[in-house]
């Protein structure tokens, strides 16, 4: 029988390009399958058939002419129905939920990559998921430019390999700000360590919050 926990687990993997988190998401999602826990694993913009159609818009090469404001709310539709068809619905099963991006993405790249006015983003971000965050947010940090060549390694072709280096700081910085804001939720993870260095930091972090969470359910966050 799977374990699962009194009001789920909530965990979301956030970085710029180029950092590994997808592949991490996958090996993290496969150990705590090994430890018995029930594990749903998903991404944003995406996760559920409606999310995944608006993905395509977002990330289409041919749509260079998107606004930021178009951008910041085709992604807040997306989460929209992501939080209600499948992430919260699985936190109260008790489940835990592995999202590659949530809400910490938007900030980074909509507020601090793209100047999106951080009140808006708030005031919009209320609406669309009544201010939840995870319980648990692992920030894969990188240099941009290491990170930008990562992906041209691999070829990866999508309307955010437009932007460059600069864009890319921005978003950087963000994601280092609100680690800042947030310590108790965020951990910064060196991404530039090998692949079994960083998996191995994941498991520990998240073992380890795992296990103190369940003994505090005050810390376990309202809106959930």
């Amino acid at each position: 029988m799977k374990k699962r926990l009194p009001l789920g687990f909530f965990i979301s993997l956030e970085g710029i390009e180029g950092t590994g988190k997808t592949t991490q998401a996958e090996i993290l999602s496969e150990f705590l399958l090994s430890r018995g826990y029930d594990v749903v694993l998903t991404n944003e913009p995406g996760g559920t058939v409606i999310g995944n159609k608006i993905r395509e818009i977002l990330l289409w090469p041919g749509h260079k002419e998107m606004s930021p404001l178009a951008e910041l709310l085709l992604h807040n539709a997306a989460r929209a129905q992501h939080l209600a068809e499948k992430i919260l619905p699985a936190l109260k099963e008790g489940k835990v939920v592995i999202a590659d991006r949530f809400t910490d993405s938007t900030i980074a790249y909509q507020g601090y990559g793209r100047g999106i006015d951080m009140s808006l983003i708030i005031s919009i971000d209320k609406i669309t998921t009544g201010c939840i965050r995870p319980h648990l947010t692992i920030v894969f940090d990188l240099d941009a430019e290491i990170g930008l060549m990562r992906n041209r390694g691999i070829n990866k072709d999508d309307r955010l390999e437009l932007e460059g280096v600069e864009f890319y700081s921005r978003v950087r910085e963000g994601y280092l700000s609100i680690a800042e804001r947030d310590p108790e939720r965020v951990k910064i993870l060196d991404a530039a360590m090998s692949r079994e260095l960083v998996k191995e930091k994941i498991q520990e972090i998240v073992a380890s919050e795992i296990a103190s969470i369940s003994n505090d359910k005050k810390r376990w966050h309202s809106g959930i």
